[in-house]
């Protein structure tokens, strides 16, 4: 039985995309982009995250979330080993590479680990708005009204803790609503990284901007997820680097390679290795601009046209 013509008629089916969230742009198209220093900018960004011992998988279970019948103190400890030990291995990785990073905090980490906070702000580190904590989820099952609420609370309790007011935004699972980049925006927050389309910045219609934070090179992801070795994970970041790097060298302009920390994961003494030697391979090449979230945006913003008037 043919289908009926009506089916395939779709009023936004045209060349890009079927919304107008954001235009249709491919990266080897774009005018070239020029860091401060490098080609290659060298972004990492730590998750602190506080898991409830009771998962409220409302809208959805975040990733990380306890698995086992409650109470599962066996996961929840586990977790909560990344802000007892883990982070600190990782902060003192950073100092030693002189690498300056995004931290994205649940607001209830900001709370209860005041010493921490104070450490990542003392250190030079940014602050990255991570929801309330890791039952802060986000999709369209919740209510604007709800969602406007979470996106005000987590800004206000990270204010209220020291943290700062972030200017940027991380989703958890980076899962957003239909509403979330207008909301965000609402918010007063400049750019998040829940969209991982891109290797470069890039602009929503109403200028919120999305700094794409790369999934498939997350910790989380290559040591968890597909069981690798954290040796594995770091030779797949080396070689992300050099392929960007000799890309640039072409005169494709410059790249960004994200770098997505778990502390719980990647803080164990067996792991913690990797991540130094990585840090300090990476950090030392004449290539990397070595910078935290919010200044590769602006380095980003700077050079785009509408900035230039």
């Amino acid at each position: 039985m043919p289908l009926d013509p009506a089916y395939l008629a779709y009023p936004r089916r045209r060349h890009g995309y079927d919304h107008e969230l954001y235009p249709w742009s491919n990266l080897h198209a774009r005018p070239a982009v020029r860091w401060p220093r490098g080609s290659v900018a060298l972004w990492v960004c730590v998750s602190l995250e506080w898991f409830p011992i009771t998962p409220a998988d409302t809208p959805f279970r975040a990733p990380g979330h306890m698995v086992t019948p409650y109470p599962d103190y066996r996961h929840y400890t586990a977790r909560d080993y990344g802000l007892r030990v883990g982070v600190w291995r990782i902060l003192d990785a950073l100092r030693q590479a002189g690498v300056r990073a995004s931290f994205a905090a649940n607001a209830a980490v900001a709370e209860r680990c005041p010493e921490l906070i104070a450490a990542i702000r003392g250190g030079g580190h940014e602050i990255v708005a991570h929801a309330t904590d890791m039952n802060g989820t986000i999709d369209s099952s919740l209510s604007e009204e709800a969602e406007r609420a979470l996106i005000a609370q987590t800004l206000a309790r990270l204010e209220a803790a020291g943290a700062g007011r972030p200017r940027g935004w991380l989703s958890i699972a980076r899962s957003q609503s239909w509403a979330t980049h207008r909301l965000l925006r609402e918010a007063g927050i400049g750019w998040c990284a829940d969209w991982p389309n891109d290797e470069l910045p890039w602009a929503f219609a109403n200028g919120l901007i999305n700094l794409p934070l790369n999934h498939e090179l997350s910790d989380r992801q290559i040591v968890l997820t597909q069981a690798a070795s954290a040796e594995s994970w770091a030779e797949q970041l080396s070689d992300a680097f050099d392929w960007l790097a000799a890309e640039a060298e072409r005169g494709r302009g410059g790249r960004m390679l994200p770098i997505h920390l778990t502390p719980y994961i990647m803080g164990l003494p067996y792991r913690i290795h990797a991540l130094e030697h990585l840090l300090a391979r990476l950090a030392a090449r004449p290539e990397a601009w070595v910078a935290p979230g919010g200044e590769i945006v602006d380095a980003w913003a700077r050079q785009q046209p509408e900035n230039d008037r």
